[in-house]
C-alpha cells in the first residue's frame, strides 16, 4: 500500500483554488477511481494517464488506484489534473523516487498539464490566471507547466515557473536525473498598424476634441449626441490613442481575462483595449454570463474603452445591467451552478442620434420625426444610466468649409498632457478623478462660496440629483488638474457644468 500527495489547482473565474491530489495504491482487483467532484474531462484522465505512462516506458501495475481531489466540495474540470495524477501513480508505485532537493520542494510544487497519449504535455486554459492566483496564495510556489504555458506564466515577477515537454521530463526532473531551466517571459514584438488612428484626423471640431481630452485625463465616461456624420464615432475611436500605455499589473489583468475566452485573440497588452460591440448584442454578451459564467464585453474592455454606438438601439435590459459595473468597477455573475466576479473598470463612450431620423436640432436639415417618435426614441435611455455618465456632449454639425479647417493636435502631443494630468491625480489620491470616493470628493473637490453658489444654481436649474452633483465635481477636479490649479476655481466648475448640461 502506497500513497503519493501532490498539488495542483482548479479554475474558477479569475481565481485558481489549490487542489490536493492524493494517489493511493492498494491490493485488490484492478481498478482506477477518481473522486472529489470530477467532471467528465477529469474522469477521462485515467485513460490518458494509463496510455501516457505506457508510452513513456513505465509500468502501470495491476492494483486498486484511488485518486482523491480535495477539497471535495470544489468542482474539478478540464485535463490539467492529468500530470499530477500520472506523477502520483509513478510515485505511489515506487518508479519515481524524489531527490532530496525535490523532496524538500514538493510541498511548494504545483503540477498542471494535460497529457497526450504519447506522454507529451499539452497546454491548459488560463495559465496566467493560475500563476497570479497561486503566487498570491504561496509566493514560494514552483509551477510545473507545459513549455508554452510556462512562458506565459513567467510574466508574474517573483514566481518560479518550470517548463517541460513530456511526462518523462517531469519524472526525471523530480528524481534528479534531469535539470529543467526556469522559464522567463520574452516580450513579443510590438504590433504595428498600417496607419494608426490619430486625433489629427479630425477637422472642424476643436471643442469636441478638448472635451475628449478631459475624458481621457480623468477616466470619465462620455456620451456623444449629434446628427449623422458630425464625427461621433471618429472621436470615440481615437480616445484610446490619448490614453497612456498599460502598466504591467494592468497587462496581466487583461491577458488573464482574455485567456478565459478561447474564441478571442488577445490584444496588444501594452495598449488599452477598445471594444465596440454591435447594438444587437445580448445582455449576456455585454456584461457576461452563460452556463460557464464567462466574462462579457465590459470585462474585455477592462482598463480600456467600451464604445456603444447607436446607444438607444441596444436592448434595454443590457443597458440597465451597466449601472452597477459603472459604479463599482466589477461585475458579479450568479448562475445556478456557479458564481463569478470579474473586473470591469472600463471607460464608457456612447454615441447616438437625437431622434430616429437623426436631424433634430440641425441647423439646415429638417427633422421629419413627430414629437411622439422623438419622445419614444429618447426614453429608451433611462435617467439612472445617464446620471452615471460623467460628460454629456452634443457634437455640433460641421461647417461647409471643414475640409480647409485646421486639424486637431496629434494624439501623441495630447497623450503627453494626459499622462502628466493623470500623474498629478495618482500622486494626490492614488487613483483617477472618475473613481473618487465620497470621502475623497469632500477632501479634494472643495469649492469656494462663489463656486458653491454657481453649482447650486445649476442644480436647481437642471434638477440635478446628488449623484450628478458629484459627477460634475469630479469633472471639475480634472479640468483644474489640466490647468495646474491646486483647487477647483470658478472657471473650472463653469466648464464642468457646460460638459454636463449640453445633453
Amino acid at each position: 500500500m502506497s500513497l503519493a500527495v501532490l498539488y495542483s489547482c482548479a479554475l474558477s473565474g479569475m481565481q485558481a483554488p489549490i487542489v490536493c491530489v492524493e494517489v493511493h495504491l492498494s491490493a485488490g482487483l484492478p481498478n482506477f477511481t477518481i473522486v472529489g467532484l470530477p467532471d467528465t474531462g477529469v474522469r477521462e484522465s485515467k485513460e490518458r494517464v494509463r496510455s501516457a505512462i505506457d508510452s513513456g516506458g513505465w509500468d502501470f501495475p495491476p492494483g486498486r488506484f484511488t485518486v482523491n481531489l480535495s477539497p471535495t466540495a470544489l468542482p474539478k474540470e478540464s485535463g490539467r489534473f492529468d500530470l499530477p495524477i500520472a506523477i502520483g501513480v509513478l510515485m505511489a508505485t515506487g518508479q519515481v523516487v524524489l531527490s532530496e532537493q525535490q523532496q524538500a520542494n514538493l510541498e511548494n510544487m504545483y503540477f498542471m498539464a494535460e497529457l497526450s497519449l504519447t506522454g507529451a504535455l499539452i497546454s491548459i486554459q488560463a495559465p496566467l490566471i493560475i500563476a497570479l492566483s497561486i503566487y498570491k496564495q504561496n509566493p514560494k510556489a514552483i509551477l510545473i507547466l507545459p513549455e508554452e504555458d510556462a512562458k506565459i506564466a513567467a510574466r508574474v515577477e517573483g514566481l518560479t515557473v518550470i517548463g517541460a515537454k513530456t511526462l518523462n521530463d517531469v519524472a526525471d526532473y523530480l528524481s534528479g536525473r534531469l535539470e529543467l531551466d526556469k522559464s522567463y517571459y520574452q516580450q513579443p514584438e510590438p504590433r504595428y498598424q498600417d496607419k494608426p488612428l490619430c486625433l489629427s484626423d479630425i477637422r472642424g471640431q476643436p471643442y469636441a476634441c478638448h472635451v475628449l481630452e478631459i475624458a481621457a485625463s480623468g477616466g470619465h465616461g462620455l456620451i456623444l449626441s449629434g446628427s449623422p456624420g458630425v464625427g461621433k464615432s471618429m472621436l470615440a475611436h481615437r480616445l484610446p490613442t490619448l490614453l497612456p500605455s498599460l502598466t504591467m499589473a494592468q497587462q496581466l489583468d487583461l491577458i488573464a481575462i482574455y485567456s478565459l475566452v478561447h474564441s478571442l485573440e488577445p490584444p496588444d497588452p501594452q495598449l488599452p483595449p477598445f471594444r465596440a460591440p454591435h447594438h444587437s448584442c445580448s445582455m449576456v454578451a455585454l456584461v457576461g454570463g452563460g452556463a460557464a459564467a464567462l466574462p462579457g464585453e465590459i470585462s474585455l474592455a477592462n482598463h480600456g474603452v467600451l464604445f456603444l454606438d447607436e446607444l438607444p438601439e441596444f436592448d434595454r435590459k443590457a443597458l440597465e445591467a451597466l449601472r452597477e459595473p459603472l459604479d463599482t468597477g466589477e461585475i458579479h455573475i450568479s448562475r445556478a451552478k456557479r458564481s463569478q466576479s470579474y473586473p470591469a473598470r472600463f471607460q464608457l463612450v456612447a454615441a447616438y442620434n437625437p431622434c430616429p431620423c437623426g436631424y433634430l436640432g440641425h441647423a439646415t436639415k429638417l427633422c421629419r420625426c413627430t414629437p411622439e417618435k422623438v419622445e419614444r426614441y429618447q426614453s429608451k435611455l433611462s435617467g439612472p444610466l445617464l446620471e452615471r455618465i460623467d460628460i454629456h456632449l452634443q457634437v455640433q454639425a460641421i461647417k461647409k468649409d471643414w475640409l480647409t479647417a485646421e486639424t486637431a493636435e496629434t494624439s501623441a502631443r495630447v497623450r503627453e498632457r494626459v499622462v502628466d494630468c493623470r500623474e498629478r491625480q495618482y500622486q494626490r489620491q492614488g487613483g483617477l478623478n472618475a473613481y473618487l470616493s465620497n470621502a475623497q470628493i469632500e477632501e479634494f473637490c472643495r469649492l469656494d462660496k462663489a463656486s458653491q453658489h454657481l453649482l447650486t444654481q445649476a442644480m436647481n436649474k437642471f434638477s440635478w440629483s446628488a449623484r450628478v452633483n458629484q459627477r460634475v465635481l469630479k469633472v471639475a477636479r480634472t479640468i483644474a488638474d489640466m490647468a495646474g490649479h491646486s483647487s477647483i476655481e470658478k472657471e473650472d466648475l463653469t466648464q464642468a457644468i457646460m460638459c454636463r448640461c449640453e445633453h
